[in-house]
């Protein structure tokens, strides 16, 4: 039982270090296939976030263990719930760079839903999800051996969600990065039934001015998992922007 985040570099390639935040209840292992295409221009970096009874941590818990543990970085890429575990990180000055993937900053953008967040401990313990939750995050069939990728299955993985999506309520949202000098994309799937596209306005709204908003057709709740070429797509020149204007600051 992990008591702690813990983190995997993927592949051994150079360029920006990018940490990838997985949702509430999903593992960070299902953004490997997203990590195999973005090696090959960065250095991307899973996370797993804390099991079981010390998964009882809100967005701020989890952002001080990812930054004890990995330390400043080049940017975060953030599934779901993670935009608030990434936007704590880039309000502290842990990470200048940071792409929402259906994610928030805080639940209040999620309107009516974010009421839901807190839920989804109890959905995930009774509601016992499986492949038609997965399918239905994914939008599109899911087989049996990557439906644990995209939510919980196992009686700790349903616990550990349980305490997670307690402690999001028990604590106050991140600040907004509307003012700080935060590099951010937002990638936002049209067939997202959890975070639906409407409310990337309200997240844009929270971010600096200029952020670019796009719209991947047919992808659902994880594009990263589903549609991991065209995510790497748009965020490949996104992140060779941030190493172009690391090496003009060095000069």
């Amino acid at each position: 039982m992990r008591s702690e985040v813990q983190l995997t570099q993927w592949g051994q390639g150079g360029g920006p270090r990018v940490l990838l935040l997985p949702g509430l209840g999903a593992r960070g292992a299902g953004f490997r296939a997203l990590a195999e295409r973005l090696s090959t221009f960065a250095r991307p970096v899973l996370v797993e976030y804390p099991e079981g009874r010390h998964a009882a941590l809100g967005a701020a818990g989890l952002a001080r263990q990812v930054w004890r543990a990995a330390g400043e970085m080049d940017a975060v890429v953030a599934s779901s719930f993670g935009g608030m575990v990434a936007a704590h990180l880039a309000s502290a000055g842990a990470a200048r760079a940071v792409a929402f993937l259906g994610a928030f900053t805080r639940t209040s953008q999620l309107g009516p839903r974010g009421w839901l967040i807190g839920m989804m401990g109890p959905i995930a313990v009774w509601g016992r999800p499986g492949r038609v939750a997965a399918g239905l995050a994914a939008w599109r069939p899911v087989s049996s051996a990557l439906a644990p990728d995209v939510v919980p299955m196992t009686p700790l993985e349903r616990e550990s969600t349980w305490h997670r999506a307690l402690a999001i309520h028990g604590e106050p949202p991140p600040p907004s990065l509307r003012a700080l000098p935060v590099s951010c994309l937002c990638i936002q799937g049209t067939r997202d039934v959890l975070v639906p596209p409407v409310t990337m306005k309200r997240l844009a709204d929270a971010l600096p001015a200029g952020t670019p908003l796009h719209l991947l057709r047919g992808a659902g709740h994880v594009p990263y998992f589903s549609h991991p070429r065209e995510c790497a797509a748009l965020l490949e020149p996104w992140l060779r922007a941030l190493s172009t204007k690391e090496r003009v600051s060095a000069a």
